[in-house]
This record gives C-alpha cells, structure tokens and sequence, in this order.
C-alpha cells in the first residue's frame, strides 16, 4: 500500500506565493519539518518499509513514477484518498497546475505491505509528523512502471512524468 504522511503541495504554493508575489486570499506557510522521529514511530511497527521517499522536488506525482519506474511495478492511486488543502486545489486552479507536481516538505511517501499498512498507518496518525496521513493507492501487477489513477469521477488517467518542469525550481 501507498500511504502519504499528510497534505500535499503546501510548501510548493506557500513559496510560489511570497517568491512571485502571488496573493491567494488566504495565508500559505511551509510545513517543511524534519520527519526522522515520524520515520522512527513508522518502524518500530514496521520494521520491513518497502520505500520511504521524500516528494519534494517534482512533487507526489513524479516521486510515484521514479518509484514505479525503478521498481518495475504499476501503481494505481485513488485520487479523492490523496489529501489536497482547498487552499492549495484552489491556487492550483487559479495557476493551472497539477498537485500531485506541487513541491513537498515536510511529507513523506511510503510504501509498506498491505498486511501491515493499517498498523503504519495508525503509527504515523499519532505522530504530530503524521496526523494527516492517508492510504493513496496501491502497487499492481499491470502496467508495470506506470502510474495510474481512480479520478474522482470514476474514470483512470495516467500520472506520467512531467515533459518540463511544472514550477520554477524553489529549493
């Protein structure tokens, strides 16, 4: 299973906003935080993680492909399960953006066996790291290094790597 420790693309709109001097109608501030003791909690239930992997730069999305890629393996994500701020969907909106390609600090995606995610799941929940975590998806036998998701309409559509970079690089 696919879990991610909280919200995504916090950090990537709260930077584009102070950088570029964008106003959203709301104030954006980084969770950017050290995630080692979230890490420690996630292993002392889970000492065999598969994958931890840091989304920051080319956000949630193309952290997701190098893994499959890498790995050989499909993935397939349930997009209303991935935890998007309405702060952050709307500014991404308003800019045209993706945020699974929003920059990440302070999150990290894992991915553990499916016996014991609700276990990790529940370890990452009770760290402050954590509170917002989410199982996203899941590894599958077909399309082996490709990324794919349940859009919230039903349908599926491919996560694939972005051709350039969707934002200025911010850190």
């Amino acid at each position: 299973m696919i879990i991610i420790s909280g919200p995504i693309g916090v950090h990537g709109i709260a930077i584009m906003s102070v950088r570029e001097g964008l106003e959203f109608g709301t104030q954006m501030t980084t969770d950017s935080a050290a995630l080692h003791p979230l890490v420690t909690e996630m292993i002392k239930v889970c000492p065999e993680l598969h994958v931890l992997r840091d989304p920051t730069r080319g956000g949630l999305g193309t952290s997701l492909n190098e893994i499959a890629r890498s790995a050989q393996v499909g993935v397939r994500l349930v997009e209303r399960s991935i935890p998007v701020p309405a702060d952050v969907a709307n500014a991404c909106a308003m800019l045209g953006l993706d945020p699974l390609y929003v920059a990440n600090e302070g999150k990290l995606v894992a991915f553990v066996a499916r016996e014991q995610a609700d276990q990790v799941l529940a370890a990452m929940r009770s760290h402050p790291l954590g509170g917002g975590a989410a199982i996203i998806g899941g590894c599958v036998p077909e399309h082996p290094g490709i990324v794919v998701t349940t859009t919230t309409f039903g349908g599926t559509r491919v996560v694939d790597m972005p051709l350039g970079e969707q934002l200025p690089r911010i850190c």
